[in-house]
């Protein structure tokens, strides 16, 4: 059977991570990762590495802050950056790339600091926007995934202590509420759709927790989502932990999905 994979990561400086990076890309061989906080203005962007490796890059980003980055097997028929409506374009925080039959959006969803703060109110007009931005440019019964760091953990059993976070700017009723309202789009959570009720598999483990990792104390705020034409396609949706153990690693891990090719009619 032939299958397509899609990968995301938030690499929280690509720089330091390609130790990471690129031996992931040459063991596990997704057709797709997406990346996130590549911190990392554009000319100084690590193509060769990707290149070396099979892979063409696509990305966008900045010295020290935020940027997206999309690899991929194939060279990208389509490209957009940014959010592409009035407010800020944020195209270090949004990529989308086209293939034959695929839409894949990358994003890298505004933390929001502090629930009292005019990052919080971003946020959540954030998810807002980009619902927008997927109802001008496509339709729900069109093959697109959306994933990223997002930065919502969506339910109590995606945190490893649902009562003392509750509050936090990921993990509250309005961002859940803002969260919800973009996937209404028609968007469903792939991991979950595997993994409907497992509690204790989080894709994000803060550095300031000891031994975190080891504990169990994490988050799941990376997601892939997909509309339903990819989503009854899905074959499997698994958190890879290695890339947390590893050294010099990211406070995330990787998220994969895989799809069945040869049930999409060679749509993708």
């Amino acid at each position: 059977m032939e299958s397509f994979k899609v990968a995301t990561y938030n690499v929280n400086s690509i720089r330091s991570r390609l130790h990471i990076v690129i031996p992931w890309l040459r063991e596990n061989s997704p057709d797709v990762l997406c990346m996130q906080e590549t911190k990392v203005e554009d000319s100084q962007f690590p193509v060769s590495a990707f290149e070396e490796a099979g892979y063409r890059v696509t990305f966008r980003g900045a010295k020290r802050y935020n940027g997206v980055a999309i690899a991929s097997r194939n060279a990208p028929t389509g490209v957009i950056h940014g959010l592409e409506d009035d407010g800020p374009p944020d195209d270090d925080r949004l990529i989308t790339v086209s293939f034959p039959g695929i839409v894949i959006v990358n994003s890298y969803v505004p933390q929001g600091r502090d629930r009292e703060s005019d990052h919080f109110r971003y946020k959540l007009g954030w998810f807002e926007r980009l619902k927008h931005f997927f109802d001008s440019h496509w339709s729900a019964d069109a093959p697109l995934i959306w994933c990223g760091d997002l930065n919502v953990a969506p339910k109590n059993i995606d945190v490893h202590d649902p009562k003392r976070l509750l509050g936090h700017v990921c993990f509250n009723p309005e961002v859940w509420e803002a969260y919800k309202n973009t996937t209404s789009w028609g968007l469903e959570d792939i991991y979950r759709r595997h993994h409907p009720e497992e509690p204790g598999r989080y894709t994000f483990f803060d550095y300031r927790v000891p031994h975190a990792l080891e504990r169990g104390l994490g988050w799941r705020i990376d997601h892939i989502l997909a509309t339903s034409f990819l989503a009854s396609r899905s074959i499997a949706c698994e958190i890879d932990l290695a890339p947390r153990a590893a050294e010099k690693t990211s406070d995330h891990t990787i998220l994969m999905a895989e799809f069945d090719r040869g049930k999409t009619d060679g749509q993708i």
